[in-house]
């Protein structure tokens, strides 16, 4: 999941059409053309190779989801500048944005709309959507369109990224971001522990002693925290089992998989932290902001988040960059990895296609530019220095982690021990969301009952997960 952090909740808002390049409303959202019936100067006619490029005398308007809305300034302008930056080279394009308040669509609203086929041209999805945009013949097979030369960059793309846009070796899909969960950090509060913040904890027991110390600190604060509500509980039990070496669905994506020595070990220790150590606060079914509030506050030492936690605890809790550090998650067998995309809608015109890699190839996947212009995005206000997003591999990393150095807005090397430390990262196990729903309800048991019988929960959980995901 990305933020909601529970982050990977779509939230309601109006759609409107705008156009990037004039920044004029259009009169009515509508949905981008799939025919390539007729002359529309929309690709019709056009080179159908797909290995081809596109013809620079072939008009092309292509609709994008997720444009900036009006309420971000700085990201709306540097939206419009790369537009007009990527018309230099493709001036033929015209490129028509979606703006979205909020975080682009909630997930009911992105079901009906992949059922509708009312997506536009180039549309936002999460590393999990693949399934349900597949099930639903919502897009592209882009395969024969991504190559060395239409994205220079594409062997310094983490593979794994990638892999999230692939089924069946064929390609759905450009990566825009991507995160690996770790353990956020107070500083401050480490301090007045006798903790080192340049060494955050490595292991679950090393997390226990360290949460101890701050819980011991007083006022209210405690060591360690951790969800149990709106999902958010299931994800952070995920998150935890694949730190572990454990997983909660077996390799056939039939069964549970969490019912066993891994995950008794995970609950008891939770249990052992809540209500031996008393080092997890006492209240408890929390969900994503929570935590974020918490530690923002100085109430609350450390927990599992990705990167861009600071982000938001920083612009929107008032909280400083320097008071934040990161290490990798605790165990480091695996690590839950996430991420954003964009796909291709299906059925529309093959020069459509080829603006559309064109335009994210510029914006999402080139070092230097679009969303890696890391020395605009420090003189627009913007944050610099975190570890993600961060799609790159060889030369490319090296080139790019050296600019965020560069340009960086904040204390790079607080985040030294996440980045020098890389877990694998693991993706979300199938049906997602409804096996969270379910494993809350151990998160909850354990965090909310001194009394909770946890072989019991384990069991009842693993009851419960085969049915969903028997009716796959």
């Amino acid at each position: 999941m990305t933020r909601a952090r529970f982050r990977r909740t779509r939230r309601a808002g109006a759609v409107t059409l705008v156009s990037a390049l004039t920044l004029t409303a259009l009169a009515a959202c509508g949905t981008s053309s799939s025919s390539d019936d007729g002359d529309d100067g929309n690709g019709s006619g056009a080179n159908t190779d797909a290995a081809a490029p596109l013809d620079p005398k072939t008009k092309v308007t292509i609709t994008i989801d997720c444009m900036p809305p009006a309420a971000k300034k700085a990201e709306l302008k540097e939206w419009n500048e790369d537009v007009k930056e990527f018309n230099k080279t493709y001036p033929n394009v015209t490129i028509e944005g979606r703006s979205t308040p909020g975080q682009c669509l909630e997930p009911p609203r992105f079901t009906a709309m992949l059922k509708a086929k009312s997506q536009p041209d180039v549309f936002y999805t999460y590393f999990t959507d693949l399934e349900q945009v597949l099930d639903n013949d919502g897009a592209q097979d882009i395969s024969a369109y991504v190559n060395d030369k239409t994205v220079p960059l594409l062997k310094d793309i983490d593979p794994d990224v990638l892999g999230s846009l692939k089924k069946d070796d064929k390609l759905y899909g450009l990566p825009t971001s991507n995160y690996r969960m770790g353990l956020l950090i107070n500083r401050t509060l480490f301090e007045k522990a006798g903790l080192d913040p340049d060494t955050p904890p490595a292991t679950w027991d090393e997390v226990r002693a360290a949460a101890k110390k701050i819980a011991g600190l007083g006022g209210g604060v405690a060591g360690f925290g951790e969800y149990s509500a709106a999902n958010t509980g299931g994800w952070h039990f995920t998150a935890q089992m694949y730190s572990l070496g454990g997983d909660v669905v077996d390799a056939s994506g039939t069964k549970a998989a969490f019912n066993d020595a891994t995950g008794k070990q995970l609950a008891e220790n939770l249990h052992a932290m809540r209500w031996e150590d008393d080092s997890m606060g006492k209240t408890q079914l929390l969900k994503w902001g929570d935590l974020q509030k918490q530690i923002a506050t100085d109430k609350l030492g450390m927990f599992l988040a990705a990167p861009d936690d600071v982000t938001y605890m920083v612009q929107q809790l008032g909280a400083a960059y320097e008071n934040f550090g990161m290490g990798p998650i605790p165990g480091g067998k695996n690590t839950l990895a996430g991420g954003n995309n964009y796909m291709i809608k299906k059925g529309i015109s093959p020069d459509k296609v080829k603006a559309a890699v064109a335009w994210l190839n510029f914006k999402f996947t080139t070092v230097g530019k679009g969303q890696y212009d890391w020395e605009r995005t420090k003189a627009d206000g913007l944050p610099v220095g975190l570890p993600q997003p961060n799609l790159w591999l060889n030369d490319s990393k090296t080139k790019d982690d050296a600019a965020r150095v560069q340009f960086a807005t904040m204390p790079v090397q607080n985040f030294k021990a996440f980045m020098d430390n890389p877990v694998p990262g693991k993706a979300e196990p199938p049906k997602a969301q409804e096996i969270y729903k379910v494993l809350d309800n151990v998160m909850s048991g354990i965090l909310t009952n001194k009394d909770a019988d946890i072989d019991k929960l384990l069991s009842t959980a693993e009851t419960q997960v085969n049915q969903v995901l028997a009716n796959q």
